[in-house]
C-alpha cells in the first residue's frame, strides 16, 4: 500500500530564505509533489506567498506544483497562478460565489482542479462538483498555520469522501492536509487517503533527514 501513497511536501515549513534549494532537496529525498499554500490574511488568518514567488520557484522543481489557494475572492487569481506554473489548483467552496464555475475555469486553464473541505465544511459540499475535479483535499486542521494538531473527527469525512470517489469510477486523488506525521499518516491512509500533505514532518531536522522523514510517512 505504501508505494501508492504520494507525499506532497508543504513548503510552508521550509526555510523561506532558501526556498529554491529546499524544493530541490526535498525532491531528491523522494517527495512526489510540491505543495504550495497561498494565504491572503483574509480567508485564513495568515499571509504567505503570491503568484510571483510561485513563478520564481517553478524552475527549481521537476515535480508537480500542488497549489492550494486559501484566498477570497479566488476567481481573479486563477489565471495568475496557472501562468506562474501551478499544475493543480485547489479551491474552497467558500472562496467564491460559484464553486462549479471556478472549477470549470481551472480546467479551462489546463490545470488539475481540486476542491477543499475545511473541518467545518460538510462532505456533501463536494457532491455537485465531484465530476469536475481531479483531487479532493480534506483539511484535518483549520487552515492558516502549519504545525497544528490533527483533528481526528475528520477521519470519518475522509472515509465518506473515499466512498464517494469510488462510486464515480474515476481516478480522483484523495489528499489530506494538517497534522500529518508517521502516526496520523497511518490513520488517514487506512481511511482512504492516497496523497499526504506534510510540512513539519518532512522538513524537520534539515535536508539530511528529509529522505527518512518522507519514508516514515509512507509507512
Amino acid at each position: 500500500m505504501a508505494t501508492s501513497i504520494r507525499i506532497a511536501a508543504s513548503i510552508l515549513a521550509a526555510d523561506f530564505s532558501r526556498l529554491g534549494a529546499e524544493i530541490e532537496a526535498v525532491e531528491q529525498a523522494g517527495a512526489d509533489l510540491i505543495h504550495v499554500d497561498v494565504m491572503d490574511g483574509h480567508f485564513v488568518p495568515n499571509i504567505t506567498i503570491g503568484a510571483p514567488v510561485v513563478k520564481a520557484l517553478r524552475p527549481h522543481a521537476k515535480k508537480p506544483f500542488d497549489v492550494h489557494l486559501m484566498i477570497s475572492p479566488v476567481d481573479p487569481f486563477l489565471e495568475d497562478f496557472a501562468d506562474a506554473g501551478a499544475d493543480g489548483i485547489t479551491v474552497h467552496p467558500e472562496a467564491g460565489p460559484h464553486i462549479h464555475r471556478t472549477l470549470q475555469v481551472v480546467r479551462s486553464l489546463r490545470k488539475k482542479p481540486g476542491v477543499v473541505l475545511n473541518p467545518g465544511t460538510p462532505v456533501d459540499r463536494i457532491d455537485p462538483v465531484l465530476d469536475l475535479v481531479d483531487l479532493v483535499l480534506i483539511m484535518t486542521v483549520n487552515p492558516g498555520f502549519g504545525g497544528q494538531t490533527f483533528i481526528a473527527s475528520q477521519l470519518k469525512k475522509i472515509e465518506a469522501t473515499a466512498n464517494r470517489i469510488a462510486k464515480t469510477g474515476r481516478e480522483i486523488a484523495l489528499e489530506v492536509d494538517g497534522g500529518i506525521n508517521p502516526q496520523t499518516a497511518k490513520q488517514v491512509i487506512a481511511a482512504g487517503a492516497n496523497v499526504l500533505v506534510a510540512g513539519t514532518a518532512v522538513f524537520k531536522g534539515g535536508a539530511k533527514n528529509y529522505a527518512a522523514n518522507i519514508a516514515a510517512l509512507r509507512g
